[in-house]
């Protein structure tokens, strides 16, 4: 069976995306290159931030839309981490609402990509 185990965004700088990364998850990547960033979580997953400035980077896709979802518990805790996400600088697109899905807000990195916090699937 496959299983997704990396998702990668593309960055104009990996350095500066990945202090930004490194700020909002609170721990260090476990690679760093000139061209890369990677981060990897208890689940598994991982984080890479490729530059699109890299000699092996080729893409003529257009009108990417992707988030990073990152699922809180509860509603407090969402409107909590808001709060401290908008006191460190963090860009946030879409303050705390509530969706048909639950308690929700979207942020976003120094490249524009979406970052939600949501509940989890019920």
């Amino acid at each position: 069976m496959i299983s997704p185990s990396l998702l990668i965004l593309y960055v104009g700088n990996p350095a500066a995306s990945g202090r930004f990364y490194e700020q909002l998850f609170g721990r260090a990547p476990v690679a760093q290159s000139p061209g890369f960033v990677a981060f990897r979580f208890e689940s598994g997953l991982g984080l890479g931030l490729w530059s699109t400035g890299s000699p092996e980077f080729v893409s003529s896709g257009t009108g990417h839309r992707s988030e990073i979802a990152i699922v809180v518990d509860d509603d407090a805790a969402i409107d909590a981490l808001h709060e401290t996400w908008k006191a460190a600088g963090v860009a946030i697109e879409q303050p705390p609402f509530t969706a048909v899905f639950g308690r929700t807000f979207v942020a976003l990195d120094p490249d524009g990509h979406r970052i939600r916090v949501c509940p989890p699937d019920k």
